[in-house]
């Protein structure tokens, strides 16, 4: 019991650690120290809680169903989620180079081009896509049932109005060129696809 309990919370930690110190070492080569700030470990205090609320649920299972933690098949799917969500954040950082920020551009500039091709000619929001298949991986692998319903929900409706609104900005700086994309490629986030129109209401 000790085992299971030792290797899917050192398992989940790494996974944390990884993903937040690996986004902030790629801000800092493609945006350089005085362009990045604490703010690319993309660590919010309402993140901070889901991620604690989701250790307390670990836990509390853990003492009071701890078979519900023993379920191996479903610890080693989360598992692969978390790798594969991981891969595919970090293809489109990568792939997007300095193209690729933390925040919305609402101001076209010089550097701010339209990817369309690697990871993007395939998923138009690869890092969103990814970084929702990493977070319910990371509850799927500790088995927390609330806490994947919760993740799930609460970052798909997140990045269902972000992609709306992103979109609208992207319409504006590359017109046609963009609209005939997104007609072309799937968002990456399941249910929401491509409106001619989008507004940012």
């Amino acid at each position: 019991m000790t085992e299971i309990f030792s290797a899917e919370l050192s398992q989940f930690l790494v996974a944390v650690i990884f993903f937040h110190s690996s986004e902030y070492v790629l801000a800092l080569v493609f945006h350089g120290r005085s362009n990045v700030d604490l703010s690319s470990l993309l660590i919010s205090k309402h993140y901070v809680l889901a991620m604690i609320f989701s250790l307390l649920e670990y836990l509390s299972e853990f003492v009071l169903f701890p078979e519900l933690k023993k379920q191996r098949i479903i610890s080693h799917l989360g598992l692969a989620m978390v790798v594969i969500g991981e891969i595919i954040r970090k293809m489109a950082v990568i792939t997007a180079g300095q193209a690729f920020t933390h925040l919305i551009r609402t101001r076209h500039n010089d550097r701010h081009r339209l990817i369309t091709h690697g990871i993007y000619g395939f998923i138009r929001h690869p890092g969103y896509s990814g970084f929702l298949l990493w977070a319910v991986g990371t509850q799927i692998m500790l088995c927390n049932p609330i806490s994947t319903v919760g993740f799930a929900v609460v970052v798909w409706h997140f990045f269902a109005k972000r992609i709306v609104y992103e979109e609208y900005f992207l319409v504006q700086f590359f017109g046609k060129q963009y609209e005939e994309y997104a007609q072309r490629v799937v968002s990456g986030v399941p249910f929401v696809n491509w409106k001619r129109g989008n507004s940012v209401s």
